[in-house]
């Protein structure tokens, strides 16, 4: 199958296919005599297992070290279940995050009750001071995932 139809197959974008065979997740194509790519249904699951992963917002590095698991089904799978509890620590640590982040908008959002002029707006003005030592040790901005990896979709 061409590229077009391994992306409406999987529900992934032709950029994301090719971003992955870039970075080595999804091996790279056969190609025809007018040189299109040709993917197989081995592209298809590899892709559908990329796109579980990255939807459980693991990032390339730690689907890259499962991938290598899945391609030598021999293997001790006693590193796959610590890429896991790794992978656990790190969505734990980031619902900590989320919760502090909500609970520094929530107190921004009490800054102002009522409707009023932008000029005399509490969030802004509370916006526009400078954070203290605390809020600019906890200013990490927590969208996406760990760090440590590569994240595209």
């Amino acid at each position: 199958m061409k590229i077009g139809d391994l992306s409406r197959l999987t529900q992934t974008q032709v950029e994301t296919i090719r971003y992955y065979e870039r970075e080595g997740l999804l091996p790279e194509p056969g190609r025809t005599e007018g040189n299109y790519r040709i993917y197989g249904e081995a592209h298809a699951v590899r892709l559908a297992f990329i796109r579980h992963c990255r939807g459980l917002d693991m990032t390339l590095d730690e689907i890259r070290q499962l991938l290598r698991f899945k391609d030598d089904p021999a293997s001790d799978c006693g590193d796959v279940n610590a890429l896991l509890d790794a992978h656990i620590g790190h969505v734990s640590d980031r619902i900590r995050e989320l919760r502090a982040l909500e609970k520094q908008l929530k107190s921004l959002r009490e800054r102002c009750g009522e409707t009023q002029p932008a000029a005399n707006c509490g969030i802004l003005s509370e916006l526009s001071r400078a954070p203290s030592k605390v809020a600019a040790k906890n200013a990490r901005h927590v969208h996406g995932t760990h760090s440590g990896g590569k994240t595209a979709s």
